[in-house]
């Protein structure tokens, strides 16, 4: 742990691990505000050091919001999410790169051995694990971090349809490789924050056809994986690519990807605009009305994400602001919530605040969701 003069102290501070006096008294929580009479207590006790490896959260208006994330992110069971997702990441990007380069050894047993891992972590979290996806990721997301999360999202949909485990294998390994394609097209295409001109849309539009070549050419996948690769941007109402199918002659493995990708890329950083909170992403998808999606497999998806997905900030009708818990499938507006500030304006970035059941609380609702940083900006400002 780094040392940290305690002349360099100030009320107000809170720093993103907590703080000790020495290897085993703690000064101060994470994210915990230092007071006068902390600082006044250490020097009447001589000390003149603490320790912290952790960092001087920024005196800004979502200091709150900040440290109670801190807290929520460091339980036993999201670390254990995080330290897995890390590492998958890691394998993924790897195993892209060496088909990017069109290596002829790359074998399809490692990436097995990845959906392997991302269906232990659901069984061992789902809820840690949407958390995590939707608001513990940190800076940008790419290629890479799109195919794990298309593929928790398509697994968890899989499960809720109650489908065989031999399916469920093949939606989440048709999930991890859908993109493939992509990789066969020009890196300046995929990263242009302009539109696209009509030849680059086309060479973009081309990717199912190479995301179907490399599985079952390249990887030596079954056929029933490439095409559903293949089938991933098709729309219901048969206006997709690249064989304008339509409704049920999607696969069903297809139509599942679809709304999961779609969801993916809109919670997702981009070059050409920031990422969408989880209710907005939702609320776009349900605009669709029968559109790009199978309205059966987008009600299925509300049922394993709710409206306001695991993680989601929302504004309570006594203006408590809370954070989503746990959703219900068959009452997608009444979550199990976390108090962050209460009716009352007390703030609770130690995690201490109430757990709310909006099922049983008859009257309280959810007014509204709400991004983090503009709340705190709000919050500020009042």
């Amino acid at each position: 742990m780094k040392e940290i003069a305690v002349d360099q102290l100030a009320p107000g501070q809170r720093y993103s691990r907590p703080v000790y006096m020495d290897e085993e008294s703690l000064f101060v929580p994470e994210g915990v505000a230092i007071r006068d009479k902390d600082i006044e207590r250490l020097k009447r006790w001589d000390v003149e050091v603490v320790y912290s490896d952790g960092e001087l959260l920024s005196d800004d208006p979502s200091a709150v919001l900040n440290a109670f994330f801190l807290k929520a992110f460091n339980t036993p069971a999201q670390k254990a999410i995080t330290k897995s997702y890390v590492e998958l990441r890691a394998t993924v990007l790897e195993l892209f790169g060496r088909v990017r380069a069109g290596e002829d050894h790359v074998n399809q047993d490692d990436f097995n051995r990845v959906v392997d891992s991302l269906l232990l972590m659901l069984q061992r979290g789902s809820n840690d694990v949407i958390q995590y996806m939707l608001y513990g990721m940190q800076g940008e997301t790419g290629e890479v971090e799109n195919a794990l999360n298309a593929t928790l999202l398509s697994t968890l949909v899989g499960q809720q349809l109650q489908m065989q485990r031999h399916r469920i294998l093949v939606v989440a390994t048709s999930a991890l490789l859908h993109d493939l394609g992509m990789l066969r097209v020009p890196p300046d295409i995929i990263n242009k924050k302009g539109a696209l001109t009509d030849d680059e849309k086309r060479q973009m539009q081309t990717h199912p056809v190479h995301s179907y070549r490399v599985i079952t050419k390249e990887l030596g996948y079954a056929e029933e994986i490439g095409l559903v690769a293949l089938q991933h941007q098709e729309r219901w109402d048969g206006h997709g690519y690249p064989r304008k199918l339509a409704g049920e002659s999607i696969k069903l493995e297809a139509r599942i990807i679809a709304v999961a990708d779609s969801f993916v890329a809109m919670v997702s950083n981009r070059p050409y605009r920031n990422p969408m909170i989880g209710y907005t992403a939702m609320r776009n998808l349900l605009k669709d009305n029968g559109a790009k999606f199978d309205p059966n497999i987008l009600k299925v998806f509300i049922k394993v994400l709710g409206i306001y997905p695991i993680g989601s900030i929302v504004l309570l009708s006594d203006s408590s602001v809370c954070r989503v818990l746990e959703n219900r499938g068959d009452a997608p507006l009444k979550p199990i919530v976390k108090t962050i500030i209460d009716a009352n304006g007390n703030d609770f970035s130690d995690d201490s605040g109430a757990t709310v059941d909006l099922m049983e609380k008859k009257s309280l609702f959810i007014a509204k969701a709400v991004d983090a940083n503009s709340l705190a900006n709000k919050l500020h400002q009042g």
